[in-house]
């Protein structure tokens, strides 16, 4: 594989049970690269070591007065420098080239790994970590894979080089034959304190990387909270921690080189000393004595490849390692699916809570915990974080038929009369569908679900991984009770494959992400053609962002317009419309919103709200929200309370008659709730009076809504 045939057709699938084994599969795939590079090392070393006897020869011809021989020399040395550059060369290039296919590679898996978890990534390994396995980890790693070629190519060379000296002068080579064995181990036993202390140093960076990430992810909250500082504080205590612990790294280090250039420079006293004794005594000549003395000078330069690759594979195992951990989560469905890749289209179903959005309308759903909205968003669309992998043992058809039910009786609470008899209607539907969704959730208590996890459960699997189980054919799997599938027309998500599952529904999280290009490529996504941007932009109160991003580009047109990372430069509420307006363009059979508006202020908010029910109409939308604004343009409200659907309605509805839903959609509190109640039965008795009826109630009303 050359640089310019990158990427990949298929970067393979990696031996991710441990740092160690995942280098070796990395080793094995770059085994032909791997081969030239050696080729190419030893003509560059063996060039290298062969000069001394090159400038020997030359010598003992100065020495003895030959010409021809003095010529020859010069011939042989002149060719083995040309064989040096050569190879020097070569072996670089080809070094490098293993170096960038390795890392290309790694990278490949990783995006690869990345795009079948999804979401669920970030909740399985932290954010920093996951920046650094994809930047610096994957350089590490690569140099690992760089530097292998040229310390085996380094250390036969010294393997010939020895045996050769033992040949040519027997007497001084068996001196340098022992005393190299002796150089290339001697710093052994220093290794293992300083992996330790490099392992320390970027677990210390890397605590100090997922710091300044989530401090920079989250400045504009702490500047409006005036915490920065403390959050800076914070990262300086960090960085000092990883200076120290560099330093300690740093010694344990500088320890080894001195080791490397000591000990060498002992053995060449000894082989000078001794050489000189043999020449005066005749029994080697001086030509003899100036190519070991050279040899092993010339030795101490493949030698340092030992130190290379000991700092290497100390730096680059801890990168495998995380490396690995990632690569090791799986889904447990696979991306292929059980069914046609054939979108469905219908009611949107979740079996676990007993949430119904009927296709075609426009469902809000409120929820008083946000982690549970989030959640639920996950589950919609098909990312459920709440179930561990486990054994399927129930099929997704006994979900299926259960929630047909629930279907059914929660699609007669679709109705969007305000009489009485349909309030009372949608009542009887919430708990009827309530009381299917569980015992959809019973039959299929076994069922799989899609969601992201290793070998294990939680975060007992990323240490599973770190210490190489993360995929152990060995290790049996231990059955553990799943969540079953969200449905959409009655198919479960998970036996959908992947790619159609995410086109079929789409989810908007919390803080979706805009990425750094023109307004036209954050747009230009996989969609139906049904929506064009212009619409998109224009149902998501768009307009005065296309202003502003026309008033900083050069271009009159805001679709060339370029858009930093992360949007940093618009505002919050900027960033949030344009997010959505990128998901209208998809224009999916389920759109998944997850309090869109939440930084938009109330007159911008009405419009979008209006907007999207008209771009949207006839699509299937869910909105968790609990803003009214919003809530009061839905076709329907579900409120989710503790895990289960607990009321069906209209949002005017259940703010009068459900008081955990205007708990969460007015935020009263006990006081106003204990207060409102006071003012109802007080009310009542001023009704019962004699002479006030309800229209002196309504009249009285009047007089405290005007005061």
């Amino acid at each position: 594989m050359q640089i310019h045939d990158l990427p990949y057709p298929d970067p393979g699938l990696p031996d991710a049970r441990s740092g160690p084994r995942f280098l070796l599969w990395l080793g094995r795939n770059q085994l032909g690269g791997q081969l030239k590079s050696l080729c190419w090392g030893l003509l560059h070393f063996l060039s290298v070591a062969s000069l001394p006897y090159g400038v020997g020869f030359a010598v003992q011809a100065v020495v003895d007065g030959s010409g021809s021989r003095l010529a020859l020399a010069g011939g042989l040395i002149l060719l083995l420098g040309a064989a040096l550059a050569l190879g020097d060369t070569m072996l670089h290039r080809t070094a490098v080239t293993n170096w960038i296919t390795a890392a290309a590679r790694v990278q490949q898996l990783l995006a690869r790994r990345t795009a079948a978890l999804g979401a669920a990534l970030t909740r399985r390994v932290a954010a920093g970590e996951v920046v650094a396995v994809s930047t610096g980890d994957v350089e590490k790693i690569g140099w690992f894979v760089e530097a292998l070629s040229r310390f085996a190519a380094a250390a036969l060379t010294v393997v010939v080089v020895c045996v050769g000296l033992v040949l040519y002068q027997p007497a001084l080579g068996i001196v340098v034959a022992v005393g190299m064995p002796v150089l290339a181990l001697a710093v052994l036993p220093l290794l293992p304190r300083a992996t330790r202390r490099a392992d320390q140093q970027r677990e210390k960076a890397g605590r100090a990387t997922e710091l300044a990430s989530d401090t920079v992810a989250g400045l504009r909250v702490l500047r409006g909270i005036g915490g920065e500082e403390l959050f800076l504080d914070r990262y300086r205590r960090a960085s000092q921690e990883v200076r120290t612990a560099a330093v300690r790294s740093a010694r344990m280090w500088s320890l080894i080189s001195a080791v490397q250039v000591l000990l060498p420079g002992l053995l060449l006293i000894a082989v000078v000393w001794y050489g000189i004794e043999l020449a005066r005594q005749g029994r080697i000549t001086v030509g003899e004595l100036v190519t070991v003395y050279s040899a092993v000078m010339i030795l101490n330069y493949p030698l340092r490849h030992f130190e290379e690759i000991a700092m290497a594979y100390s730096f680059s195992r801890p990168s495998a390692q995380r490396a690995a951990r990632v690569l090791s989560l799986e889904r447990v469905t696979e991306p292929g699916g059980l069914r046609a890749a054939e979108a469905p289209a219908g009611d949107l179903y979740d079996p676990v809570t007993g949430l119904l959005a009927p296709a075609g309308r426009l469902t809000a759903v409120v929820c008083g915990d946000p982690d549970l909205a989030g959640r639920l968003a996950d589950r919609l669309g098909g990312h459920p974080t709440d179930a561990d992998p486990g054994t399927r043992s129930a099929s997704a058809s006994d979900s299926a038929s259960a929630s047909a039910s629930a279907s059914a009786s929660d699609s007669a609470s679709a109705s969007d009369s305000a009489s009485a008899s349909a309030s009372a209607s949608d009542s009887a539907s919430a708990s009827d569908s309530a009381s299917a969704s569980a015992s959809a959730s019973d039959s299929a208590s076994a069922s799989a679900s899609d969601s992201a996890s290793g070998n294990g459960s939680g975060s007992g699997s990323d240490s599973d991984s770190d210490s190489g189980s993360g995929r152990n054919p060995d290790k049996a799997a231990t059955p553990v009770t799943a969540l079953p599938s969200v449905l959409l027309g009655g198919v479960p998500l998970d036996e959908l494959p992947l790619d159609t599952a995410r086109t079929a529904v789409l989810v908007q999280d919390k803080d979706p992400v805009l990425l750094s290009g023109t307004l036209a490529e954050l747009l230009d996504v996989p969609s139906s053609g049904s929506v064009r941007p212009e619409e998109a932009l224009a149902a998501a109160q768009c307009a005065d962002v296309l202003d502003a991003l026309s008033q900083a580009s050069l271009d009159a047109d805001p679709m060339n317009a370029r858009i930093t990372e992360r949007g940093r430069s618009l505002s919050g509420g900027q960033r949030q419309r344009l997010a959505l307006a990128r998901s209208l363009v998809t224009d999916p059979e389920a759109l998944v919103l997850d309090e869109p508006t939440s930084a938009v202020d109330s007159h911008t908010e009405a419009r979008i709200a209006e907007g999207l029910r008209a771009l949207r109409s006839g699509r299937t939308t869910v909105v968790l929200t609990s803003s009214p604004l919003l809530l009061d343009r839905a076709d329907r409200v579900v409120l989710v309370h503790e895990g289960t659907v607990a009321a069906v309605g209209e949002h005017r509805e259940l703010v009068l008659t459900e008081p955990r839903y205007r708990a969460v959609v007015t935020r009263e509190t006990d006081e106003e709730a204990a207060s409102a109640a006071l003012s109802r039965n007080a009310g009542t008795s001023l009704r019962d009076e004699p002479g006030i009826g309800d229209a002196g109630i309504e009249e009285l009303t009047e007089i405290e809504e005007t005061a």
